[in-house]
């Protein structure tokens, strides 16, 4: 697949952004003018790049050259701390690479999944090197939604939406600015694999009333029938599903992972219900934060952060007054800003702390490699 990239390739990558953007100024850049090229992933301002698609082609350089090259980069950032505290600059793009590393930290593993997960011996990976928590982690024993009583509801209200940048958030966060949000209900937990195998079985990949146009077209063309790595021998078998732990029987509890924007607005159509707005989901993640819960006191909402990336109706545009900066770095997010949708949250492969409410994850609506999954929301 064209979005997975070699995990030496992240190495090398995320090292990369170092050497251009913190050593290039100061004079001591390492990379060689073909390495620059090989792991700039789209920075036009500074450089072309390898086809994204054909990385997977890279057996060279090795990966003990990626490793010095790491090196190398690594001790001459620590031998320039100095003069990189000493300039406001440096030290904002300093805290933009440890950022952008995190991020692939998190593709890195995603891209390893894919790798694996289409080998039909399906061989174990294990859990994220950063903690114990399981990918198929669930709170709901049961997966299955109970009634309309247990949904949350929040009332109208005009909020500041987005960072003020009192700490770190991506360009795209911001400005803050404020929003009026009408009234709406979020269910509390975040659909399960249960939940989901009840949409299969209602026909639900069969019925076109349930889907857009183009995902109706979509799921025609590829013969898609449910989520990414989730498999049977036989129509009348039990399903299976690949984890990074391995292939084993689908876990009914864990919140469904691996569905494109396509297949979550089908399921939240097939439910009565819709994909909540990021601007919804962003007021809920405050309310709980403060400990909020407005009209249903005994209910908060779960599973906010760290089990799966969640949908939402949000087409990936700027806010109000953004602009990106007209230095390279300005092409980080900004103009990636057209055919995608906003994902709230985080997964159980996004690195810790590395999650806030503010945070605007993007992908296009084909997307399915990603650790996504969907709450519904009601108006």
């Amino acid at each position: 697949m064209d979005d997975v990239s070699p995990t030496k390739w992240h190495l090398a990558h995320t090292t990369w952004f170092f050497d251009i953007f913190i050593l290039k100024p100061l004079g001591k850049q390492v990379a060689s003018p073909l390495f620059s090229r090989l792991f700039n992933s789209y920075y036009n301002a500074v450089g072309s790049q390898h086809p994204r698609g054909k990385r997977g082609f890279l057996s060279r350089p090795r990966l003990e050259e990626i490793y010095d090259y790491r090196n190398r980069v690594d001790d001459l950032i620590l031998e320039s701390e100095i003069e990189i505290h000493s300039s406001t600059e440096l030290t904002r793009l300093f805290e933009l690479g440890i950022q952008h590393e995190e991020q692939h930290q998190e593709l890195m593993l995603m891209d390893i999944k894919h790798v694996l997960g289409t080998n039909p011996l399906y061989p174990r990976y294990g859990a994220p090197p950063w903690g114990e928590q399981k990918e198929d982690a669930s709170s709901n024993p049961t997966g299955k939604q109970s009634n309309q009583e247990k949904w949350q509801r929040f009332d109208e209200l005009n909020l500041q939406i987005g960072s003020n940048f009192e700490s770190f958030a991506f360009d795209n966060e911001g400005p803050q600015h404020n929003r009026f949000i009408p009234s709406f209900k979020l269910y509390p937990m975040l659909v399960s694999n249960d939940n989901y195998l009840d949409f299969i079985r209602d026909g639900g990949y069969d019925n076109h009333r349930l889907w857009l146009s183009e995902g109706w077209s979509w799921v025609r063309l590829n013969e898609i029938d449910s989520p990414l790595y989730w498999q049977r021998e036989h129509r009348d078998a039990e399903w299976q599903e690949y984890t990074l732990n391995g292939n084993a029987p689908l876990d009914l509890s864990a919140p469904v992972a691996h569905i494109s924007y396509f297949e979550a607005d089908a399921f939240a159509t097939w439910a009565g219900a819709r994909l909540p707005s990021e601007f919804e989901l962003e007021r809920a993640f405050q309310s709980n934060a403060k400990g909020d819960s407005e009209a249903n006191p005994g209910t908060m909402l779960e599973q906010q952060q760290g089990f799966r990336w969640q949908w939402t109706q949000s087409s990936y545009q700027p806010y109000p007054g953004f602009r990106a900066t007209p230095d390279a770095v300005g092409e980080y997010n900004g103009k990636f800003m057209v055919n995608q949708y906003v994902l709230k949250g985080s997964s159980t492969l996004t690195p810790p702390q590395h999650s806030r409410a503010t945070y605007r994850n993007f992908f296009p609506t084909h997307s399915r490699w990603v650790m996504n999954g969907l709450r519904l929301a009601q108006d």
